[in-house]
């Protein structure tokens, strides 16, 4: 069998896998958020924390409580970093103790669901911190994004009320009934499938092809990888992330990577129509979802497989960053999957793709994590620009807009539209200010417009809380650790802010009866209309500095 055989079945199997999942993993999800029970161990935790579960929040009693709590993360995570050398399973080598600005920037980067990395995984985190500080929080973090996503929901689906919900009892039930089985099965499908689980640090010797004894470290790999998938935080165990064969071990472990990455993001569109008691709208915004990964995927393959672009028109030219093991449309997929879902984990280094290649992995998180986006980030940002879409929509046929049975009004469309601006400031912003000083523009490793690409890529990963990269920066120094990580505060938490401001005032409504003029939001047209909103408003914001790098890479 061909690869590209083998690839195209291989994304049959995966469509096959996530419409099998949608459903069940979707009604799962609305059961978890709308059950009256709590479970002994929520209840135990609930009361180590203080927190009152059947006592709900206005939106910025919520707010509050989201900032709080991350606020909480980084200075946990940020001491731990710091002084893990002091700690037990730490790798015992000074070389490898971590500098202020990037504890920083690090703890910054898993607290906010961005899992950016200044630094080689396996020499520079002991076990320890692996374990009980950047998983811990890759679990959190994902936690959080969902109770936001759920906020926002019950916003459309209550009447005149302030109430959004309890943050701390979505936050422990996403942790303890969604995120923890789904991550002990994969890790238990993971160990089958031959990635490593131990505690060996710097005395794990394999033998080379070449015949040469080489020191790998070794390390609870299983156990991580999982939840660096399902919940979008994306950090490797390795610095070679999922190309490392103790990570990734071949080809079907691959694909069951790929999976993970999509099958909660793509679930949740379901978990949103059950709370608004309409199947149909979930089934749209999924397939507003479907719709921007079919065409990305295919844009990525084609840039690729097809060899477009500036790599060199030598046989196999686009094999070059590409594990041998899973070939270039394997690799060329995963890319995809990890940018549109804005995990950010990856099998291959988007900096050696092909120009038009690479474009397509920054344009993915310029989207804005909304095909399918990161775990509950995703369905937040859609429904914001199903928002804008309905208005726009309003605006053609001269009528009040309304989405859901709730009008569209210019305070939710000042929301909406500052939540769209906000994380485009910190990506614009950064790379501005990046390229205008002479020591950032000294860490890229290329001049001219792939110089542009390797800034602009960071800053959209950090932004859009990726966390992938273009590898020709050196982005551990001061400058770039410290305004990465207020990208990746503002890229995170203001829109969660604005968000959940948005659901508060949508709440507060009651519910507009349908009428002849209401727009229907679970039509195909509508689907085409959102997709194409979003296309369009990423464009008319990014074209500009895409076309400085990597178009103008391409076109040259």
């Amino acid at each position: 069998m061909s690869s590209a055989v083998a690839g195209i079945a291989f994304l049959v199997l995966l469509v096959a896998a996530l419409a099998a999942t949608h459903a069940p993993l979707g009604d799962y999800m609305y059961r978890v958020y709308t059950s009256p029970r709590d479970l002994k161990v929520e209840k135990a935790i609930y009361r180590v924390i203080g927190v009152d579960a059947k006592a709900e929040q206005s939106w910025p009693a919520y707010a509050r409580s989201v900032l709080a709590f991350s606020a909480v993360g980084v200075l946990v995570l940020f001491f731990f970093e710091l002084f893990q050398d002091k700690l037990p399973l730490h790798l015992h080598d000074p070389a490898t103790k971590m500098t202020p600005s990037l504890a920083w920037d690090t703890a910054v980067s898993f607290v906010t669901n961005t899992s950016w990395q200044s630094y080689a995984g396996e020499s520079t985190e002991g076990h320890l911190v692996q374990m009980a500080g950047l998983a811990v929080q890759s679990f959190l973090s994902g936690a959080v994004g969902m109770a936001v996503a759920v906020a926002l929901v019950r916003g459309f689906a209550r009447d005149k009320t302030q109430e959004l919900g309890n943050f701390w009892v979505d936050m422990v039930r996403g942790t303890v009934r969604i995120l923890l089985p789904i991550a002990f099965v994969g890790a238990v499908v993971l160990l089958a499938g031959g990635v490593i689980q131990n505690f060996h640090l710097n005395d794990q010797v394999v033998t080379t092809l070449n015949g040469v004894h080489q020191t790998i470290t070794g390390g609870p790999v299983a156990s991580q990888e999982p939840v660096k998938l399902i919940t979008g935080d994306g950090g490797g165990f390795y610095n070679a992330q999922s190309a490392h064969p103790f990570e990734n071990p071949s080809g079907w472990t691959n694909g069951f990577q790929i999976f993970l990455m999509f099958v909660i993001p793509f679930s949740m569109p379901r978990t949103f129509g059950r709370m608004v008691d309409s199947k149909k709208q979930g089934y749209a915004i999924a397939a507003v979802m479907g719709v921007l990964v079919a065409a990305s995927e295919a844009l990525v393959l084609l840039f690729q497989v097809g060899h477009h672009g500036t790599v060199p028109t030598a046989t196999g030219a686009a094999m070059e960053g590409v594990e041998q093991r899973f070939g270039v449309f394997d690799s060329a997929v995963f890319a995809g999957a990890g940018t549109l879902t804005s995990d950010g984990a990856v099998d291959s280094m988007h900096d050696s793709y092909t120009s038009l290649g690479g474009l397509l992995t920054m344009f993915n998180q310029q989207l804005g994590e909304i095909a399918p986006g990161g775990i509950g980030s995703g369905l937040y940002a859609l429904l914001v620009l199903a928002v804008i879409s309905v208005f726009i929509a309003g605006l053609m046929v001269g009528r009040t807009p309304e989405y859901l049975g709730k009008k569209i009004r210019a305070r939710e469309m000042t929301l909406s539209t500052t939540f769209i601006l906000a994380t485009e400031l910190a990506v614009l912003l950064g790379t501005g200010i990046a390229m205008a000083f002479p020591s950032p523009r000294a860490s890229m490793a290329n001049t001219g417009p792939h110089g542009l690409s390797e800034v602009l890529y960071a800053f959209t990963s950090a932004g859009n809380t990726n966390g992938s990269a273009f590898a020709g920066l050196s982005a551990n120094t001061l400058f770039y650790n410290t305004a990465l990580g207020l990208s990746m505060l503002l890229g995170r938490y203001l829109p969660m802010i604005l968000v959940l401001a948005l659901a508060g005032s949508l709440a507060r409504q009651g519910h507009t009866p349908a009428s002849v003029g209401t727009l229907p939001t679970h039509r195909p047209q509508f689907v085409g209309l959102v997709a194409a909103v979003a296309v369009i408003l990423c464009a008319l914001t990014f074209l500009p500095a895409l076309a400085l790098g990597p178009l103008a890479e391409g076109i040259h």
